[in-house]
């Protein structure tokens, strides 16, 4: 395909485009970067990618060389036609679908309806709406093998960090409920056009056969209570939580083994799960 070996400057000045700052556009610049991704995306060979934010189809490409159908979200409806121009003969083939949306709204199962397996979902994700698609990404994770996600590096090691990290936080635990995580390697911000300010990272999420914990009223209030102010012991942090008492609190604590004098940063996501059940009824 003719994008396959155009630069992002001279694709976007073939049709008359710059990057929106607006929509937080960084285009990937690097070819054999791009290759990796699609191919930690892809393997096994075959399926099916939903990638989110397409830009000017430079992931898209190699994905599609190793996976049976790629459907491209896009919301920069300047983008959508540049991708149908570029991608013509893959569209034409029944391989790629372009898809005119806003990412963080798509129905993930949806648009997965019918497509062959596995089901990836995969993108370099704007900085400004990384944690709405991470969100979708939890969401969706029942009806996804696998998601591969090229992000901010200190986003990616947040939802990558274990309990006693530094970078453990709400977002990990509320990923790692649904997901096996891991950042599988970074990109220095020079690969991108235009650059940006900071580093970025692959990061690879499989999901659990069966849930580390159910996303209830309960665990969201306890995972965001825990982090809210991270130097309080949980004692503390969770004083009144979800309308509990002092000693309701204790006896949930005793039967989930939880320290109420460490800090939620100490919790695995299973400990945050027995909580909410606990509490939760």
């Amino acid at each position: 395909m003719s994008a396959a070996k155009t630069s992002p400057r001279a694709l976007l000045e073939r049709h008359g485009l710059q990057p929106k700052k607006s929509f937080g556009q960084n285009f990937l610049t690097d070819a054999e970067l791009a290759r990796r991704i699609a191919e930690l995306a892809t393997t096994p060979e075959g399926g099916t990618v939903l990638e989110l934010g397409a830009g000017l189809g430079a992931l898209t490409l190699p994905l599609l060389d190793r996976a049976s159908r790629v459907i491209a979200v896009e919301r920069d409806r300047d983008l959508v036609p540049l991708l149908a121009t570029e991608l013509a003969p893959l569209i034409e083939a029944g391989r790629l679908r372009v898809v005119e949306a806003d990412a963080k709204s798509v129905d993930v199962k949806a648009l997965f309806e019918g497509t062959p397996r596995p089901h990836v979902l995969a993108g370099n994700l704007p900085y400004q709406i990384t944690g709405p698609l991470l969100t979708l990404a939890v969401e969706s994770a029942r009806c996804l093998d696998r998601a591969v996600f090229l992000l901010q590096l200190e986003v990616a090691d947040r939802v990558a960090a274990g309990p006693g990290d530094d970078a453990y936080g709400a977002l990990s635990v509320f990923v790692q409920a649904q997901f096996r995580a891991r950042r599988a390697f970074v990109i220095k911000r020079g690969a991108f056009h235009p650059a940006p300010n900071v580093d970025s990272a692959v990061l690879v999420l499989e999901p659990l056969a069966t849930p580390a914990a159910q996303e209830t009223r309960a665990f969201q209030e306890l995972v965001r209570g825990a982090f809210r102010q991270r130097r309080k012991k949980l004692r503390n942090a969770w004083k009144g939580v979800l309308g509990k008492d002092s000693e309701t609190l204790e006896r949930a604590a005793t039967r989930c083994g939880v320290d109420l004098n460490a800090r939620g940063e100490t919790l695995s996501v299973a400990a945050f799960a027995c909580m909410a059940e606990e509490l939760g009824s």
